[in-house]
């Protein structure tokens, strides 16, 4: 995990048109420096993780403007019996 340095003068864009709660949950999280996880796969992916939900963004190196693409719920942990 590694931290994306939020910029408070970036944009959060939504093109997705999710829950005015949900960009703004991911807004605290990034000015809190959460921790994010880089996709592997795609430069200036992320994943963003709170208790309960995982928010997949794209951060534009060029724009300044941090994309919010998805969000799902997390799974719960299988309990050890």
């Amino acid at each position: 995990m590694t931290k994306l340095g939020w910029n408070p003068n970036w944009r959060i864009e939504d093109p997705r048109k999710h829950p005015y709660e949900t960009v703004e949950r991911l807004r605290e999280l990034l000015a809190d420096g959460s921790a994010v996880r880089q996709d592997p796969r795609r430069q200036s992916f992320y994943e963003v993780h709170d208790d309960a939900s995982v928010y997949y963004i794209y951060a534009s190196p060029i724009s300044g403007k941090v994309y919010l693409l998805a969000t799902w719920q997390k799974e719960p942990s299988p309990v050890n019996a």
